[in-house]
């Protein structure tokens, strides 16, 4: 027969064993936030490198991004009065930048952007702007057939979205080459949920989680101007890894 001295000792007990329940849930909470464990979750941003970005609203990589865009999108709609009316058209470089959307538009998804990234690689010969460092449109770099890597950036975004692309899979990426010690641009697209760089000192284009060499400092689109602010924030499903 149980006795008032047995179900105090039972109370007593389930009472302690709640206590190692709730202890060991936020064990598993600080883990989670501080010493994430086996099981880690890793929540990527939308943008190249799935490293979090917010938009900046003023500096000197702001103003030179919005002042391109302008002559970019003059340049887009010389290029598609040219596309629609190869005959008429009276600028040589629209001529020769249309001649690789044609290349790429005869392809599909990471042939096309390959193709792209080749040809403009082979058509611009690499040059430095010096300390004035001038971001130019598409029709200005194939007039001058030479640009440095931005330039071979934004030739491609123009290329890709003239080949079909959509604006909102392009990006400008600004890095920084640990290997060589610089800061560098490459282009970089979307495809199957993936982003592809391509940059203008290789032909093979890498997925970015595979472009260890480059540490990502900014990302532009076609409508702002991005800081990357560090690592993708990490989540565990599982406590503190075992020692």
């Amino acid at each position: 027969m149980e006795t008032a001295a047995h179900r105090r000792a039972w109370r007593a007990i389930i009472a302690l064993c709640g206590l190692i329940l709730l202890g060991s849930a936020a064990d598993l909470r600080a883990g989670t936030l501080l010493s994430p464990g086996a099981g880690v979750l890793v929540r990527k941003s939308a943008e190249p490198f799935g490293v979090f970005a917010y938009a900046i609203s003023a500096g000197n990589l702001r103003q030179k991004w919005l002042a391109l865009k302008e002559k970019l999108d003059d340049d887009m709609v010389q290029l598609a009065l040219c596309d629609g009316d190869r005959d008429n058209c009276t600028s040589p470089a629209a001529l020769k930048l249309l001649a690789i959307v044609d290349q790429a538009r005869s392809r599909d998804g990471r042939a096309r952007l390959g193709e792209a990234n080749r040809a403009i690689n082979l058509a611009i010969r690499a040059t430095d702007d010096g300390i004035d460092d001038i971001w130019s449109s598409p029709l200005a770099t194939f007039a001058r057939g030479a640009g440095d890597c931005e330039d071979y950036a934004i030739a491609k975004l123009a290329a890709l979205r003239l080949a079909g692309v959509a604006a909102e899979d392009l990006r400008i990426v600004v890095v920084r080459d640990v290997r060589a010690g610089e800061e560098h641009a490459v282009a970089a697209a979307k495809l199957d949920g993936h982003w592809l760089m391509l940059d203008n000192r290789r032909m093979a284009m890498v997925d970015d989680d595979n472009a260890r060499i480059y540490q990502p400092l900014f990302v532009l689109n076609q409508s702002a101007v991005l800081k990357y602010v560090g690592e993708p924030v990490q989540f565990s499903m599982a406590g503190p890894e075992a020692h």
